[in-house]
């Protein structure tokens, strides 16, 4: 029953969180905001809508939303969200959940070179120069949790975390890091900020700057899932 509502939760609550983080923002800003769920709006707007696709694109360009949101929604799979247990677990999957995420960053980044503009090509190189730091820091962290709990899983780390035995010294720190990772995985400030449109702090946000339709909805729908 818990993988059945972790599913739920996960094709449900992504574009709700993201309305919920507008809301706040728009709140400290003094600003009524956008509806809680502008995003599911959104994505079903662009749903609706035709593609725009350069003469100059391959099929890089075209297969590449798709195949970020299926890597995405893939390594959310192995994260249990409700109770102990995740839709998908097997031994090594937080290693897998890596790779997943990288799979996804790198057809986004071939997508915007496919591209041909040198703008797109600025925020693919800021990409992942940002990868290359995050990516070796997930692992080291995540591989010291699975050694320290004796888990190989996501799930059972997870779960052992919870248990009273498992020391405060270890998971603080753990989680403090996570935190950090987060902030960039999910382009959020200090790292990037999804509303911007300044020329030198564009990141995740200029290399989908060709991309409309149901290609454009994929791309946002899995940057919610981040």
């Amino acid at each position: 029953m818990d993988k059945w509502f972790n599913l739920v939760l996960l094709l449900l609550v992504p574009p709700l969180l993201d309305g919920i983080i507008n809301r706040v923002k728009s709140f400290w800003g003094g600003r009524m905001g956008p509806p809680l769920l502008q995003p599911f709006f959104e994505l079903l707007k662009l749903l609706r809508k035709g593609e725009v696709i350069s003469s100059t694109t391959t099929f890089v360009f075209r297969g590449a939303p798709a195949i970020a949101l299926a890597a995405v929604f893939a390594a959310a799979l192995t994260v249990p969200l409700f109770g102990a247990r995740a839709v998908i677990s097997f031994e090594g999957d937080f290693v897998v959940f890596a790779y997943l995420l990288a799979l996804s960053r790198f057809g986004l980044i071939l997508s915007a070179l496919d591209t041909g503009s040198s703008f797109e090509g600025m925020g693919s190189s800021r990409e992942a120069l940002f990868a290359a730091f995050a990516e070796p820091g997930f692992l080291v962290i995540v591989s010291s949790l699975a050694c320290f709990t004796g888990c190989r899983s996501f799930a059972a780390v997870i779960q052992a975390l919870h248990s009273p035995a498992c020391g405060l010294l270890i998971a603080a720190p753990a989680a403090v890091g996570l935190f950090i990772l987060m902030l960039a995985e999910g382009c959020r400030i200090p790292v990037d900020d999804p509303a911007t449109h300044l020329e030198l702090t564009m990141i995740h946000e200029v290399m989908i700057l060709d991309n409309s339709g149901p290609g454009l909805a994929f791309i946002l729908y899995g940057s919610c899932i981040t």
